[in-house]
């Protein structure tokens, strides 16, 4: 199944930018561009970064330019979607008129018509902003040319709904994968698939977790802010690990690694009657975790209801957010 946004075509996995700067500490320059590069040999050109993944000065934008001036002939080949419009002093979104058009203006400024934004998106909803207001104010740069296209991050049904009407939704971003498949029951999923919207499936490997690289929450580094996630904590970790050894099981079946069974999985889903075309968005600052993770995994019918059984026997445990993150995220 083939997907296009804009003019272009969208390989099936894409690639999330937020590792190489928001992690501590962010991937040298050199490094990221070699896995953006990486990533772009795989066919994985949906690219989708945020204003708030790293310092005002160092985050997704400066990474952009600076790839595109290095590389200016893969301009074309990339669609970037682009997050905005999320503080964390204060913290929490804000999708006033006046302050998406000061954050989308910003982007335009780093970016410098090194590359073209395909898609822009608030980050989350802002309870103080009707969805309509937001959209209209994206609309604007879509009508004028400066932007492809607008997406939206953590929402839900009656907001894409709302939000459709007033303009063309290219994308919807939530949290989907074997740990939190919440979008396929709460109409989120079906919706999309009804109105022609491409549903971007991030954290596919459930933070880590699907990747078997994580055995108990002592594997992460002190600075690793994954520390503070209900999930990973010592309380419910055990029991989160049943459904992570079920994944290991059909990993070990097809000779594979855990993480592209958890990619093919969202890839399976798509063919599924009534599902949306789902784009995984795994994030990797490696070339052989890359590599790895866009290395075309197919599962069939019997890893596939396997899994599915999996998720319905092991329910994981704890919400997926700190409680600070949490009220600004979908159900």
């Amino acid at each position: 199944m083939s997907l296009r946004i804009g003019n272009k075509d969208v390989g099936p996995i894409g690639f999330g930018l937020m590792g190489l700067t928001a992690s501590n500490p962010p991937a040298p320059y050199d490094v990221a561009l070699q896995c953006m590069k990486a990533a772009l040999r795989n066919e994985s050109n949906f690219w989708n970064g945020g204003q708030f993944y790293g310092p005002t000065n160092a985050n997704s934008l400066q990474l952009l330019h600076h790839y595109f001036i290095t590389y200016p002939e893969d301009k074309e080949k990339v669609v970037i979607s682009m997050k905005g419009a999320f503080n964390f002093q204060p913290l929490g979104p804000d999708n006033r008129p006046e302050n998406i058009r000061r954050c989308i203006d910003n982007c335009l400024e780093v970016l410098d018509g090194k590359a073209f934004i395909d898609i822009w998106q608030p980050a989350r909803l802002d309870p103080k902003v009707e969805i309509e207001t937001t959209i209209e104010a994206i609309a604007g740069y879509v009508k004028a040319g400066r932007i492809g296209g607008i997406g939206l991050s953590e929402c839900n049904e009656s907001t894409i709904r709302r939000a459709h009407a007033v303009h063309p939704i290219s994308v919807v971003e939530v949290e989907l994968s074997l740990f939190t498949t919440d979008p396929l029951t709460n109409g989120i999923a079906s919706t999309c698939a009804e109105l022609g919207i491409a549903l971007i499936a991030y954290s596919p490997l459930a933070k880590g977790m699907l990747t078997g690289q994580i055995k108990s929450a002592n594997d992460l580094p002190e600075t690793d802010q994954r520390r503070a996630y209900p999930r990973l904590q010592a309380g419910v970790f055990d029991a989160n690990m049943k459904l992570v050894e079920e994944v290991k099981k059909v990993s070990e079946r097809k000779g594979c690694t855990m993480s592209q069974v958890a990619i093919g999985w969202l890839r399976g889903l798509s063919a599924r009657p009534g599902m949306p075309h789902i784009i995984p968005l795994p994030g990797a600052s490696s070339v052989q975790r890359v590599n790895e993770n866009l290395k075309n995994v197919v599962l069939d019918e019997r890893d596939m209801q396997f899994l599915d059984d999996a998720v319905a026997r092991l329910p994981v445990q704890g919400n997926r957010y700190p409680d600070a993150i949490q009220q600004f995220s979908a159900a």
